[in-house]
């Protein structure tokens, strides 16, 4: 039922011209290094439009802070910013998790 509510959401969109004109159109969609290449789309749909999911804030603070991670040399910094590191992967698990759970079981 989810299939064909989408799709004929796609096509009304489709026949109103919503799709003329978006940004790289005509271009294929760039590979995504991890998840399912169907929800890497939809998330970067989202972002483009301003909207993005829990899962995907969680998962750019978790670049940010790999970064500051690589940048800090005192052991006892180090320290806290792993353990700020693992609070968002967690974090960032348990969203994940959800969104699987909500899939399968809805």
């Amino acid at each position: 039922m989810f299939s064909r509510m989408s799709e004929y959401q796609i096509r009304k969109a489709e026949a109103e011209g919503q799709f003329d004109d978006l940004k790289g159109a005509g271009k294929p969609l760039g590979r995504a290094d991890d998840g399912d290449f169907s929800e890497n789309v939809g998330f970067r749909i989202m972002a483009e439009a301003g909207a993005l999911p829990k899962e995907v804030e969680l998962k750019l603070a978790e670049e940010a802070q790999l970064k500051v991670l690589a940048g800090t040399t005192d052991a006892v910094a180090r320290k806290e910013e792993m353990r700020k590191l693992a609070d968002v992967q967690m974090r960032r698990a348990i969203q994940e998790e959800a969104r699987r759970k909500y899939w399968t079981n809805g």
